[in-house]
Order: structure tokens, then sequence, then C-alpha cells
């Protein structure tokens, strides 16, 4: 898409964004806290996962989504998709830290420890860093370095998502498959899903409020109109 359909894209999503979040997150929390049923091995302990697994999942599909604004940037040589990938890298920045935050006390309860150097917990920090490094490099406004920099850390993608296959973890192997049934049960689904939209809701809506304050910077700083 080009960039003023992107432009009336971002500024059509972001009220429908905030009330989806709105409207959702509460269904999502009473689902998860009240209605969901306690874990056959871990109890109340479970609940966690509704917030952890979310975030994880956006954390790692922001980043994504990032890069490939970055590769576009650095291809057509366009700020514009410079400034689409700083505007998602401060959510994605904050459900990376929430996902390593919950995951640190669902290992506490579940394992006996806040933190371990498993090969799941390690990609996940390394990639906490590389939003910081990110948003460091994009402090003075988006430019070539934070781009390529995005680009070559989409190399930590895949060893996140099969670091619990190539190597031995005390995280557990993913519940989700394209070729099987998921291995949670459905009551759990629906809150994990409700919770999961709501967090997508709030993603898109600070994405979009962001992409307005870092596009006027820009072109303030700049005096050009992208």
């Amino acid at each position: 898409m080009t960039p003023a359909k992107l432009k009336r894209l971002f500024f059509w999503i972001k009220n429908p964004a905030l009330w989806a979040f709105l409207i959702i997150s509460p269904a999502a929390l009473i689902s998860a806290l009240y209605i969901s049923p306690d874990d056959y091995l871990h109890g109340e302990l479970v609940r966690i996962m509704y917030i952890h697994v979310p975030a994880a999942w956006l954390g790692v599909g922001i980043y994504v989504g990032m890069g490939i604004f970055s590769f576009t940037s650095l291809v057509l040589r366009s700020p514009f998709y410079s400034v689409c990938a700083k505007s998602l890298a401060l959510p994605g920045c904050i459900l990376t830290l929430i996902c390593i935050l919950t995951g640190s006390i669902w290992g506490k309860f579940a394992w006996g420890a806040w933190w371990v150097w498993d090969a799941r917990l390690t990609s996940v920090v390394v990639l906490l860093f590389l939003y910081i490094g990110y948003l460091s490099f994009c402090e003075n406004g988006p430019n070539p370095a934070a781009s390529v920099l995005n680009v070559i850390g989409l190399i930590n993608i895949p060893i996140i998502k099969w670091s619990v296959d190539w190597w031995f973890t005390l995280h557990q192997p993913s519940s989700f498959s394209l070729t099987q049934k998921p291995a949670i049960a459905f009551e759990m689904l629906i809150p994990l899903a409700l919770m999961t939209f709501a967090f997508l809701a709030w993603t898109i809506w600070v994405f979009t409020k962001q992409f307005d304050i870092n596009l006027l910077r820009f072109q303030r700083v700049t005096y050009e109109k992208i």
C-alpha cells in the first residue's frame, strides 16, 4: 500500500481500535479471572497465562511487522515506512517486557526460580534488547541504521519460536500447532482469545497514536512532507 493509503487506514482504525480495547478488555478479564477453570497441575497460577501468552505472541509479531516496514524503507528509501516501524516499537517493547515479567512470576511458582538461562527465556530477553536498541537508534528520528538493526534482529525470531524444539528447555513446548488440535482445554481458549484481541486492539491504538506523533516530529525536524 502507498503511504497515502496507509495514512488513511491508520486514521480510520484509531478510534475503532480504542473502542474495541475498552469493550473487549472487561470481558477478557472476567473470563480469565472468574470463568476460566483452574489448571489441573498449576491451579490458579494458570491465569498468568492469559496475560503472558498474548504478550509473547504480539511481542514477536510486532517485531516481524517492524522488520517488514524497515526492510521496505531500506529498499524504497522512504522514511515513511521507518516512521511506521518506529511507531510499532513502543507497544512491542512494552508487551515483551510484560511477557518477561509474567514469565518470571510463573517460573518462581512453577519451577522454583525467578529466572533461568533457558533458551526460550534468553532469546526473548534478546528480543527486548533489540527493541531497546532500536528505540535508542531512533531517539533523534528514524534512520537507516535503526532499520538495518531491526532487519538483522529478525534472525532471533525463529530462534524464539523453535528454541523449545532445538534445545532442552524448562519452557514447555507450544500448545498450538497448525496440524494438531490445541493442547489446552476449550474453556481456556476463550479467555485466551479475548485477551489476545484486547492486547491487539491496544497495540493498534497505541501504534496509531505513536504514528501521529512520530510523523509530526519527523516533518518538523526535516521539513519534509511524507
